[in-house]
């Protein structure tokens, strides 16, 4: 790592600055702050407006959009009241601006100096694609609340949502890569528990951005039921037609789905780590496994706290932060399985 350490911090800060951009896009949306800047420009949008001629401006924009004409024009929204969701929204785009300036400089700079290998420099050429594309499903997502109906869609608010998460696991990836530059032996059938268990926290997270998107958490405030004994609600056989229907676009179903999934990512780390001791194992694979049992305990009581009281900002928040914590541990131990 010695000879990497300066591009390694620097991939650190970068994943860093995306756990920070995800938080507050949980802040934006659970404050409904998403939908007050209602277009996007790289460089005019960089600082808030200036002057309250230009709040007044952009207050008469935002009027002309459905969540103020059906939801907001019906209560005494005024301009302090914009002004507080303008800045959520303002602040979640200004630090993926910042993002790209701490991506973009160092790279060229490492690029100039020759400090970056040939596979990390592909690596990189791939962050760089990702940040981009990541840039364009903010908007694309964005753009659907702005047309007919006041919010925007559950399918792209989570696909933006996860491709942060995979953004981030692969920046920590490569960081790692680095890190640990020297082979050691493979335990395969641990590996593949752990690739697994990898992709069942990614569909765990998708599921959690069907549920923030569908406001899916403020109903069946219930546990371990989701209401009168009933650990299958009826209402998830009504909401919709067929099966598929249920399962990712009514609330119940997709609700369902995210508390189930729960007990199932809490069973396979467990079982992975009790697979884990029929093995001889290193510091730093120990280490991951103990970790990620607590951080899965942690979680998994926060999802509870979370539902039960009915989603309130702080743990909203804190449940969605913890979500990257259990990410980036999983990323680690199976980066420890693997290389």
């Amino acid at each position: 790592m010695n000879n990497n350490k300066s591009v390694v911090y620097w991939l650190l800060s970068g994943c860093f600055l995306v756990f920070v951009m995800v938080v507050v896009g949980g802040i934006t949306r659970l404050t409904n702050s998403g939908l007050s800047m209602t277009d996007w420009h790289l460089v005019t949008d960089t600082l808030p407006p200036l002057s309250e001629a230009a709040w007044q401006q952009a207050f008469e924009a935002y009027k002309q959009f459905p969540e103020y004409k059906l939801i907001n024009s019906h209560t005494n929204f005024q301009l302090a009241d914009y002004k507080f969701i303008y800045f959520w929204e303002w602040f979640h785009r200004f630090i993926g601006r910042i993002l790209g300036f701490v991506f973009i400089i160092p790279f060229v700079y490492f690029l100039a100096k020759k400090k970056l290998e040939y596979p990390t420099l592909k690596k990189c050429f791939i962050l760089l694609g990702m940040g981009a594309f990541q840039g364009f499903l903010g908007w694309f997502m964005v753009a659907s609340g702005l047309k007919d109906m006041p919010d925007v869609s559950h399918f792209r608010l989570s696909l933006h949502l996860t491709f942060a998460f995979i953004t981030f696991a692969y920046t920590l990836w490569v960081a790692l890569d680095l890190i640990y530059p020297n082979k050691t032996e493979v335990l395969l059938p641990l590996r593949k528990i752990a690739r697994i268990t990898f992709f069942l926290i990614l569909l765990q997270i998708i599921y959690g951005g069907f549920v923030a998107g569908l406001d899916a958490g403020f109903i069946h405030n219930h546990w371990p039921f989701m209401s009168d004994g009933q650990f299958f609600h009826d209402s998830i056989i009504l909401e919709k037609n067929t099966w598929l229907e249920r399962f990712t676009e009514g609330k119940s179903g997709v609700q369902f789905v995210h508390r189930t999934m729960a007990y199932v990512v809490v069973a396979i780390i467990v079982f992975l780590y009790f697979k884990s001791k029929k093995h001889i194992l290193t510091q730093e694979q120990k280490n991951g496994l103990n970790a990620l049992i607590f951080i899965v305990v942690l979680q998994f009581t926060l999802g509870v706290l979370t539902l039960v009281n009915a989603v309130p900002l702080w743990l909203g928040v804190t449940h969605q932060a913890m979500a990257f914590f259990l990410l980036a541990t999983m990323t680690y131990t199976l980066h420890r399985f693997s290389k």
